[in-house]
């Protein structure tokens, strides 16, 4: 009687099996699955943190990039286009989402008139400016600790920003990357944006979050 022996795939051997989503490589609809780590290294994403973007497992991805599970078609597709969405995030630059000509106070200006101007404008945050250099900022949160630290809140509110102001905010050219941008404002209130020295625009985590949700 001869007996069926089962072809045996060696672990440590890449395979890709025919299927629709070789189909469309093939065809040219999608690209090689050879390129999804490489993409992802660039981008400096772990395999867990690319798994949950794509909605797939981490151990799927790894099995995916060493070549030992035949892909679905829509759970790579998830994946490339979980790639495709970052690295066009990657592209962004500040000039692309800044604020331009923004609002500013100068050092002397009362807390009590910033504060004004911040309600009037909807806005968190001001630069503080001496004439046309910026040497401060000031937000809602240094603006709430004079209210509730101070015994006399009028006293502290004809105080001068310059007495109260938080450090200096990080400067960039316009064609600073997202990445350095979104890595900034982990640390701070606005990030400013020069030219020549001259500040041209402003960008806030508002402004960040505007990307990720466009």
């Amino acid at each position: 009687m001869k007996l069926y022996m089962p072809k045996v795939i060696p672990s440590n051997k890449k395979y890709y099996t025919k299927n629709k989503y070789n189909d469309k490589i093939r065809t040219g609809m999608l690209p090689a699955l050879e390129i999804i780590p490489e993409r992802r290294r660039k981008l400096g994403l772990t395999q867990s943190k690319l798994a949950d973007l794509a909605g797939v497992s981490q151990s799927y991805i790894a099995k995916l990039e060493a070549g030992k599970i035949e892909p679905s078609y829509l759970k790579v597709k998830a994946i490339l286009e979980s790639l495709d969405r970052l690295e066009r995030r990657e592209e962004v630059q500040a000039v692309e989402i800044m604020t331009e000509d923004p609002i500013t106070v100068q050092q002397t200006v009362t807390v009590q008139e910033t504060a004004e101007i911040m309600r009037r404008n909807g806005f968190s945050q001001l630069p503080v400016f001496d004439g046309d250099k910026p040497v401060g900022g000031i937000s809602e949160r240094t603006l709430i600790d004079q209210i509730l630290y101070q015994e006399d809140s009028k006293f502290a509110s004809q105080k001068q920003v310059k007495e109260i102001m938080e450090e200096n905010w990080p400067m960039v050219t316009k064609d600073a990357p997202l990445s350095l941008l979104s890595n900034l404002l982990k640390y701070y209130p606005a990030v400013l944006v020069q030219k020549k020295g001259t500040v041209i625009g402003i960008i806030t985590k508002a402004d960040l979050l505007g990307v990720f949700s466009g």
